[in-house]
């Protein structure tokens, strides 16, 4: 896990419940990580499968296209706090060679955020949407008919995985600051 300027979370001198939250998402960002490898060979293999299935046995498999997108959606969202807490989203850091250390860190606390702000509503949304699916019993359209909330519960947990990521780092930059 990675934090300001690349520099690991590990490293850092964190406060008892900053370093104890931050080593317990890394601990579950490594579990889904290696639960997400899974879901994408799975998803692989599955696609792999109904192309055979179809040009040889003209065998119809209309219940693969969704269970793909299902396990590439979780693996997806599920691993957007794994890559942030890498540094691994694009970021655009022309201005920061051009700024001040101090500018550029309050830049960085700026985007941190407003991108836990994005992160959460958009949890909440999906949170929302996986409510009213389940409550609704909403499935696809397909024959197969999977529930809809499936895919958004993967997408809320994801996002909500991903504001709690940008919130750790956020306080890691401020704790930073102060010290």
């Amino acid at each position: 896990m990675t934090g300001p300027a690349g520099a690991p979370l590990e490293g850092l001198a964190l406060s008892g419940r900053l370093a104890s939250l931050s080593r317990g998402l890394a601990a579950l960002n490594r579990a889904i990580l290696m639960v997400s490898m899974g879901a994408l060979v799975l998803a692989a293999l599955i696609l792999s499968t109904g192309v055979v299935l179809r040009y040889f046995f003209q065998t119809a498999t209309d219940w693969q296209d969704e269970a793909a997108v299902f396990l590439l959606v979780g693996a997806t969202f599920l691993c957007g706090a794994h890559v942030q807490a890498l540094g691994g989203h694009v970021a655009i850091d022309a201005l920061g060679g051009v700024l001040t250390a101090r500018v550029n860190h309050l830049r960085r606390v700026l985007v941190d955020a407003v991108s836990a702000a994005f992160c959460a509503f958009f949890a909440w949304k999906s949170w929302t949407l996986c409510h009213e699916a389940w409550a609704e019993k909403q499935t696809t359209s397909s024959t197969w008919a999977p529930p809809l909330c499936i895919p958004y519960s993967l997408m809320a947990l994801g996002m909500t995985l991903l504001t709690l990521q940008l919130v750790v780092l956020l306080l890691v930059r401020l704790t930073r600051e102060r010290t």
